[in-house]
């Protein structure tokens, strides 16, 4: 707990921000009492209050004052609390560096804590060591001072602007700029294990694609440090192309960066000012075009039949000739007749299915096996189509990935509307598409106002967390056989991860009687969507897939069952395992009484 205060209290969403230069000092612990008391009241002097933790047993309290760095009143209140806070230690027989080095922050402080013939003396043993002064240069002796402002992060006139109005809203964080700054070089994302972030640098082992290197660059992008137009820039754009958009960074940065939402800002910016390449309006407009290529589906479908085929379309649209395609299949139709709200009994037994693109035209029997699973479980499905369209309900989720901000949002309206009285009447939405279900829980809510958005608050649902929660209700109970032992490995999609859902998929599983459960560690799967299939991408794709997934999968024995949720994630398994993955919803169906 104590580990993960300091960067929780960074995360901190205001220009003033918890800033460390009096963080070390330590007093005699009878004294700390006294102490904390006069460091409370200079802060208070200064209009302002600062956070506390640490090692208060042995007198060392890690105290930040909250300054706001980008103007000068804040650096100036930085050096007078500082002096002050000096003279305390000084007074209680004190180290103003209780516990780790001075650097430029603290050596101004060296002389009057340890007298003028000391610092002498360190001065002779620095120049005998280091006589041309190359190392450290500027700290303990002969200091820099602390609130020179062209050492600082935020320098003299430092300011944030897009160069248009931004896509999305960024209110929470106080802007597009407060949303970057979040990063405050922690660097948690520089690990090559354990949870989810940052897949790209675990492949590349490179700074560039990190979310700490994306988000300086972004931050000296939209401050003018690195030129005009920067931030629509090529150079801006490869530094984020290797952002898999995971949301890893949402969870596991301590401060909450959310790269995958700024990619999304700076391509509807990137965009606009170059155009949308054919590969990426492909990828983007699928849910409009599904329906007419799925009639197409044998023609579309001999690309990965005909070697040739597949090497032009990798030199014509840039989908790797190493990788196969999602098959076109004949649509998952809904049975039922259109419902109505008025045919609802809202007892919390209603639903509305949402077949996302990837499962209805791609893998059908998914949202066949979920609608016998949800009816045996005595649920009602109710049918809905969007009013004065033919076209199937649709998140938006393909628009977001190149940046198309205004289709994303007319998708979001168009299934809004058509949900919205269902909902209101006590249905819930439920999904099987991990970043399709996230997408109604996170970046819609970026995309359009709280008023047309705030009646699906916790109504769309994945497909496990519905059965998790009603089971934990009392209120379901699946009429299920035993699975005789059968093993299944469990890869989790970075969405679920990200937003703590896979839980529910380990609940579920885990209640079915028989069926030995093995969640795989592993972070990003390396697909990503459409990010994979690109040629460009292959290799590191590969790269992400064979840190984690891809052994696990190998190593697991021929007889057991594979699941992972997401689309993108199966293939993945497919291409570069050779084992079939399945959707837990087909799992479920498999041992249907």
């Amino acid at each position: 707990m104590r580990e993960a205060c300091l960067n929780i209290m960074m995360s901190m969403k205001s220009e003033g921000k918890p800033v460390s230069f009096i963080e070390d000092c330590a007093v005699p612990l009878e004294h700390l009492a006294d102490y904390t008391d006069g460091v409370t009241e200079i802060f208070t002097r200064h209009g302002t209050r600062g956070t506390w933790y640490a090692h208060a047993s042995v007198g060392c309290l890690h105290v930040r004052p909250i300054l706001n760095m980008k103007d000068a009143e804040g650096v100036q209140k930085m050096r007078a609390i500082a002096e002050e806070t000096a003279d305390l230690v000084r007074k209680y027989k004190g180290s103003f560096s209780g516990e780790h080095g001075d650097g430029i922050s603290r050596s101004e402080f060296v002389e009057p804590m340890f007298g003028p013939e000391l610092t002498r003396a360190f001065e002779t043993v620095k120049d005998s060591f280091d006589p041309q002064n190359r190392l450290n240069p500027g700290k303990i002796v002969r200091p820099l001072r602390m609130d020179d402002r062209d050492l600082m992060r935020f320098k003299p006139g430092y300011k944030t602007a897009l160069p248009a109005a931004p896509a999305l809203d960024w209110s929470d964080w106080g802007g597009f700029g407060g949303a970057v700054e979040m990063c405050n070089n922690n660097g948690t994302c520089r690990k090559l294990s354990g949870g989810t972030m940052c897949p790209s640098y675990r492949a590349t082992r490179d700074e560039k694609h990190l979310t700490r290197g994306r988000a300086n660059t972004l931050r000296l992008a939209i401050s003018g440090q690195l030129g005009a137009d920067a931030f629509t820039s090529t150079e801006m754009k490869e530094s984020l192309d290797l952002c898999v958009s995971c949301k890893g960074c949402k969870r596991d940065c301590p401060t909450g960066v959310d790269m995958a939402r700024m990619k999304v800002e700076v391509l509807h910016h990137y965009h606009k000012r170059h155009g949308l390449p054919l590969r990426e309006r492909l990828v983007a407009f699928m849910p409009r075009y599904a329906p007419y290529a799925a009639r197409l589906a044998p023609l579309l479908n001999l690309r990965d039949r005909v070697p040739l085929l597949a090497r032009v379309s990798e030199k014509v649209l840039g989908f790797s000739a190493k990788r196969t395609l999602p098959v076109w299949r004949k649509p998952w139709v809904e049975k039922r007749a259109v419902a109505t709200p008025a045919g609802l009994k809202g007892d919390g037994r209603d639903l509305v299915l949402f077949g996302d693109t990837f499962n209805r035209y791609f893998e059908r029997e998914n949202l066949e096996a979920a609608e016998r699973v949800l009816i045996a479980a005595g649920y009602r499905l109710h049918r809905v189509e969007v009013t004065g369209s033919a076209r199937p309900m649709c998140c938006g989720r393909t628009f977001l990935a190149s940046g198309q901000t205004d289709a994303a949002r007319a998708e979001l309206r168009r299934t809004l509307g058509a949900l919205r009285p269902f909902v209101e009447a006590g249905a819930r939405v439920i999904g099987l598409e991990p970043s399709c279900i996230f997408t109604f829980r996170d970046e819609m809510t970026a995309l359009l106002p709280e008023t047309e958005t705030g009646f699906l608050a916790g109504k769309a649902l994945i497909f496990e967390e519905l059965l998790a929660a009603d089971m934990a209700a009392g209120t379901l109970t699946l009429p299920l056989s035993d699975a005789g032992g059968t093993v299944v490995h469990v890869h989790g999609h970075c969405h679920q991860k990200a937003f703590d859902a896979m839980g529910p998929v380990e609940t579920v599983l885990r209640g079915v009687a028989g069926l030995e459960v093995r969640m795989i560690e592993s972070s990003c799967c390396g697909m990503s969507g459409a990010f994979g299939y690109a040629a460009e991408n292959y290799d590191v794709s590969m790269k992400m897939g064979e840190a984690d997934l891809l052994p696990a999968v190998r190593a697991a024995d021929a007889d057991a069952v594979i699941v992972a949720d997401g689309t993108s994630c199966r293939h993945q398994i497919h291409d570069g395992a050779a084992r079939d993955a399945i959707h837990v919803a087909r799992l479920l169906e498999r041992y249907l009484k």
